[in-house]
């Protein structure tokens, strides 16, 4: 009878134990989905926007090397609307905005999201897959409480269950009202949508704040690069930090720019033939017959390397300058990089700082490449491009995000103008540096309200060279945004 007692006494005081330890889970499980999901709302809004941990990531003023992993946010519970799958175009920059772009969208509309597919058919022809660029694993769980993402698509969705897929490409510059209105009715007949196009399908402003700052979640926190790319990023940053001060210099003069812009400057007329040639076996892009010096005198040509060079001094950089050349291959190779190099003793490269062993893996895939030079230049003392192209307005949202470290974004309308004068002796060279420097004063990534332009898409300030909703100060900008938007 005692022994019966105290085992009843033993079970008891055991189901007490256990109750108390899942009431205990129960109540900071709870604690954790209100802070993580806002009460049911978007989690974007009530998400650390902390840019130490983003500093961390390129390298950057973090003093412990390999920080406790965070707890992965618990999932959003939501009854998934159908399935969008997403084919990138261009540029690694051009497909980091866009897959930013297609998370928000399917947040919106309540939509599973594959894993990206990446532009393989572009001048590049880049074999990488996303998972060869970013951290796949990464991205999926950082995202989770947010929009569900699987790796592919489910077997019964198969490519020749043509019902069930509609592949189109959405309005460029289309806002939340065009997705909620015109593509989420689409899902009632088809169980998945193919977007392939998705560079520019969402609009800069307008957008609810909440659908801004996901974006942002998704650039800057979400797609993390590999380790394998972070680790040689993170080697090039330490190596050139070492040797003390530097200038990213995003030098747009590679053959498909040119080619691309018909900007043929400085040119022999074999190098301005052969571009044209290239121009004309891309039937996609469109403008085929470009007028060089009309184009460069609107400011609308990347800056040659020989302009360059007179920017740089004027702007007060000298000989000791350690400048590294955050693009690729210079059309023309060294000769065209021989008046820099005078200037700028301290020139380096990549292929300059590592052993091309290191550097082979990455070898024959520019966006690989591309995204080593993108750490690079996040990470620099001074970022300056010498045309605003997708990597331009990227890196600069991103240091903008980070602190508003300096990214001097080149007025080419200007440059050329007094470039010229310059030139022909019109201009001394004090008058000249001086009214450089007088030209971008204003242009050094300061915080800005983003600029918006009715009807001219194009025109507007890109949001992600300023996501303003995101950075810290700028509330105001939000609050003008809105009462315009409400107008």
């Amino acid at each position: 009878m005692p022994r019966t007692r105290l085992r009843v006494w033993f079970v008891t005081v055991c189901a007490a134990i256990v109750a108390w330890t899942c009431l205990v889970q129960l109540i900071a499980f709870g604690r954790l989905w209100r802070h993580r999901s806002g009460g049911g709302a978007s989690s974007a809004e009530s998400w650390d926007w902390n840019p130490t941990r983003i500093l961390f990531r390129f390298g950057v003023g973090a003093s412990d090397p390999s920080p406790a992993p965070s707890p992965l946010p618990p999932p959003r519970l939501y009854t998934s609307n159908g399935y969008l799958t997403i084919s990138c175009n261009g540029g690694l920059n051009q497909m980091r905005s866009a897959i930013c772009d297609m998370v928000t969208v399917a947040r919106l509309l309540n939509l599973t999201l594959v894993v990206p597919e990446l532009d393989k058919t572009s001048f590049w022809a880049d074999s990488s897959v996303f998972g060869d660029i970013f951290d796949v694993r990464h991205f999926i769980d950082s995202l989770r409480d947010e929009v569900h993402i699987v790796k592919r698509l489910p077997k019964k969705f198969s490519e020749n269950a043509s019902s069930n897929l509609l592949r189109m490409r959405p309005v460029s510059w289309s806002d939340d009202k065009y997705y909620l209105q015109q593509i989420l009715p689409l899902f009632n007949k088809f169980k998945v949508i193919h977007f392939n196009k998705t560079d520019a399908r969402l609009a800069n402003n307008g957008l609810p704040l909440e659908l801004q700052k996901l974006r942002c979640r998704v650039n800057f926190h979400a797609l993390k690069f590999t380790p394998q790319i972070e680790e040689l990023g993170n080697k090039l940053v330490q190596i050139l930090q070492q040797r003390g001060f530097f200038v990213a210099l995003h030098l747009r003069y590679e053959m498909d720019m040119l080619a691309f812009s018909g900007c043929t400057y400085g040119c022999s007329k074999e190098e301005s033939e052969e571009l044209k040639r290239m121009r004309y076996a891309y039937p996609w892009w469109r403008e085929k017959e470009i007028n060089s010096e009309a184009k460069r005198l609107q400011g609308l040509c990347p800056l040659t390397p020989e302009e360059t060079t007179l920017i740089l001094k004027a702007l007060g950089f000298d000989k000791n300058t350690q400048i590294y050349i955050a693009a690729g291959e210079t059309y023309g190779g060294e000769r065209r990089l021989k008046e820099l190099q005078t200037a700028f003793p301290n020139l380096v490269k990549k292929e300059m700082l590592v052993d091309q062993e290191i550097l082979g893996q990455f070898r024959n895939h520019s966006s690989q490449m591309a995204a080593l030079d993108y750490m690079v230049s996040i990470a620099s003392d001074v970022f300056i491009p010498t045309y605003d192209g997708n990597m331009a307005k990227v890196v600069e949202g991103h240091r903008r995000y980070l602190g508003y470290q300096k990214s001097i974004s080149l007025d080419r309308r200007k440059l050329v103008d007094r470039l010229d004068l310059y030139k022909n002796n019109t201009l001394s060279w004090d008058e000249f540096a001086s009214s450089v420097r007088e030209i971008h004063k204003k242009s050094v990534g300061q915080p800005a309200c983003r600029r918006v332009v009715a009807h001219k898409h194009k025109e507007e300030d890109y949001f992600y060279a300023n996501p303003y909703e995101c950075l810290v100060n700028t509330s105001w900008c939000v609050e003008q945004g809105n009462s315009r938007s409400s107008r």
